[in-house]
């Protein structure tokens, strides 16, 4: 990337953004840093509650790299230590505290997943753990001294569970102010995250101010709308696409993605300059351009920016063949149900695409019938409480593009 003024600098760290806060400040550091030649520290925090990344998150994750493509340097903290807490942001409850194991095993393929996207040579990693696990019980309430109890309280989320009588966790109250230390510990200049992290990010605003340090920029990404449409991409809900997912289930997912929310992913999802993206938009909203041309052109971007042009192109000619056509795919791959999982030849609807790996889960399984997007050899299955009589050949179909050739297994 050419170098770039810092007006250039500040709009393009702006386009996709909600908020920055306060903007003048950031204009102010990025000038500072040009001047001196000393880069931003640009933190983000990350507690490994899943093991994967999907689009969604990888939304601050391109931000980031936006950061490093200007020269500025990114400090990645793996919150191993402020996992065990739980972020209790956007919850209606306590979230369940997950055990050291479930972080560790996370965070392993969490942070290998980062050079996807991020430039590892301009990347700081490291652990909360670290220093919060060092503190001391005076440590830690002569840091809640600073922190007033109606401070906490103006969340949002502990406000309403308040007003309904929902329990809140005194270990919750004191999850904004480990992640507000971890801006004091490595000297945040920006911290970036989701618009649901602005109550912990402007608390680290407060507590570097109080270790009489610069305050850090709040940087407010939006939320991607996952594939419902809807609730934002997660794991837990079963509406996302992985971003190590095979070309194939990345390209069918992304032709799922409603209409509705096509040009917020055209927008954080990929990286057609901001041109494009009008124009696409112009097409779409004056009838010029048919919102499948610009899904499958959305699809395309999606799997390029993680796979390569190659698989990309495969794909969307599969897709053109097989829903345009209604041709079945070239190759379809072998859906082996365990013989030990029938009951007289018969196996619970969900289940079935549990164990051919079509759902993760029978939550998701559940979904998905009760959207009448599975078939079996053209015939929907429309009641998620069926039983399958299960035959070696049949074609199992879930969504438009995946499909699976039933074999019987021992």
């Amino acid at each position: 990337m050419k170098e770039l003024t810092v007006e250039e600098q500040f709009e393009l760290i702006k386009r996709g953004t909600v908020e920055v806060v306060p903007e003048e400040e950031l204009k102010q550091k990025l000038a500072k840093a040009k001047k001196e030649g000393i880069p931003l520290r640009i933190k983000l925090g990350i507690d490994p509650t899943a093991p994967d990344i999907h689009l969604g998150f990888a939304v601050v994750l391109r931000k980031l790299r936006q950061f490093q493509d200007m020269g500025h340097e990114v400090v990645l903290i793996v919150g191993d230590f402020t996992a065990g807490i739980g972020d209790p942001s956007g919850r209606s409850e306590t979230r369940p505290v997950l055990s050291a194991e479930q972080i560790r095993a996370n965070a392993e393929t969490f942070t290998s997943q980062f050079w996807l996207i991020l430039d590892r040579s301009k990347t700081t990693l490291t652990f909360n753990g670290d220093w919060l696990g060092k503190m001391t019980f005076y440590d830690v309430i002569k840091e809640t001294s600073r922190v007033t109890v109606a401070r906490v309280l103006e969340r949002d989320d502990f406000q309403k569970r308040l007003a309904e009588g929902r329990p809140i966790g005194l270990h919750e109250l004191m999850y904004p102010i480990a992640q507000a230390l971890d801006s004091v510990e490595v000297r945040a200049d920006v911290e970036i995250g989701g618009t649901d992290q602005r109550f912990n990010i402007m608390m680290g605003r407060d507590l570097q101010e109080a270790h009489g340090q610069e305050a850090q920029v709040g940087l407010f990404m939006p939320l991607l709308p996952g594939l419902d449409g809807v609730q934002k991409m997660s794991k837990s809900l079963g509406n996302y696409i992985g971003i190590t997912e095979p070309p194939k289930n990345m390209f069918g997912k992304a032709m799922s993605i409603p209409d509705e929310v096509m040009l917020q992913y055209f927008e954080l999802a990929t990286n057609l300059p901001k041109e494009e993206v009008d124009q696409i938009k112009k097409g779409l909203e004056e009838g010029t351009l048919h919102p499948m041309d610009a899904k499958k052109r959305l699809a395309y971007e999606i799997t390029r920016l993680y796979h390569d042009e190659e698989a990309a192109k495969r794909e969307k000619e599969e897709f053109e063949r097989v829903f345009s056509q209604r041709e079945l795919p070239s190759d379809i791959p072998d859906a082996v149900v365990p013989g030990s999982e029938l009951s007289d030849g018969k196996i619970w609807a969900p289940k079935l695409l549990v164990v051919t790996g079509m759902a993760k889960s029978n939550r998701e399984a559940k979904g998905l019938i009760e959207q009448g997007a599975v078939t079996i050899d053209g015939e929907r299955v429309a009641d998620p409480n069926s039983d399958i009589e299960v035959q070696t050949g049949q074609i199992l179909k879930v969504g438009k593009l995946r499909f699976g050739r039933l074999v019987l297994g021992e």
